[in-house]
């Protein structure tokens, strides 16, 4: 996610959160680094997806709870489950696409355009035949549309959950409007501008959803897949656990995920606290503007 570098100043304990944070985002075996904040991105620095996006925990909360979303489109599924290294490498696909939010929000205005280039030239490529023989495309205007949805209200409702519970709605309105901008030059549409667009747009795509055998074993891959540490271990399994207290609760059924009885107060409650710690320790390193 797009928090800068940390900085000599802070403590060695700070450092080492920041680090084991950042390197869940970046693959440093490919040189990759954290997206640096620009004043020149797509989004001006004060704007409301800026203070979306710049939460690295509910990011990670609501990037999980978008996929389990997604995955109830049988065509969103087959695409991922036909053309991508997901099964093997899947904090991987996981990475790419926090960077890809990271890039569009927050990086140069450039770099967010060819970010934006690539994805859709990927998305040519990706199309098939469902089991039932109707044929899907990952540049499907209504399939985009509906991969989009999930993850801006995953995001959103992660960090009203955890980051600001009092969000106005007039804010959460600004959020898809904004979030929407990127969704429709990718091809997807409709875009909803509001919440109770977004709202109405999922309820639209309710007969469409399935849960299937395979769609089970996707998210219990996404659940249980390791973490990148030992000592990532027990706060991965808390913002999984987060994921699943974020979803619809016709979501959960459907998935078959349910908490144990009395455990999501205490979810909820780590999961805040979590929150809280990372935004601590990222705030003491300084925030960079290019330009």
């Amino acid at each position: 996610m797009p928090e800068t570098a940390a900085h000599p100043s802070g403590n060695p304990l700070q450092r080492l959160l920041v680090r084991r944070v950042q390197a869940v985002f970046n693959d440093r075996a490919r040189g990759e680094r954290p997206v640096v904040r620009s004043a020149q991105a797509l989004y001006p620095p004060d704007s409301v997806i800026w203070r979306v996006h710049g939460d690295v925990t509910t990011m990670m909360i609501g990037g999980v709870t978008a996929l389990l979303l997604q995955m109830l489109h049988p065509a969103a599924l087959a695409g991922v489950w036909d053309h991508s290294a997901f099964r093997n490498d899947m904090l991987g696909r996981l990475r790419r696409t926090a960077r890809f939010i990271a890039v569009t929000t927050f990086g140069e205005r450039n770099e967010a355009e060819a970010a934006i280039e690539r994805v859709r030239q990927v998305h040519e490529h990706v199309r098939g035949v469902l089991d039932d023989g109707t044929p899907y495309a990952a540049s499907d205007p209504h399939l985009l549309a509906w991969v989009h949805t999930c993850e801006a209200i995953g995001f959103l409702d992660a960090w009203i959950a955890f980051g600001e519970p009092g969000m106005s709605l007039a804010d959460q309105d600004t959020y898809f409007a904004q979030a929407g901008e990127v969704a429709r030059v990718l091809g997807a549409d409709p875009v909803p501008d509001t919440r109770a667009e977004a709202t109405a747009l999922i309820a639209a795509f309710r007969p469409e959803l399935i849960a299937t055998a395979r769609t089970r074993e996707v998210a219990r891959m996404v659940l249980g897949q390791p973490a990148p540490s030992r000592a990532m271990a027990p706060v991965q399994a808390m913002l999984m656990q987060a994921s699943v207290d974020v979803l619809p609760r016709w979501a959960k059924d459907m998935h078959r995920l349910f908490l144990p009885p009395l455990s999501g107060p205490i979810v909820r409650t780590a999961a805040y606290g979590l929150a809280g710690t990372l935004r601590w320790a990222f705030r003491q390193t300084r925030p960079l503007f290019t330009k």
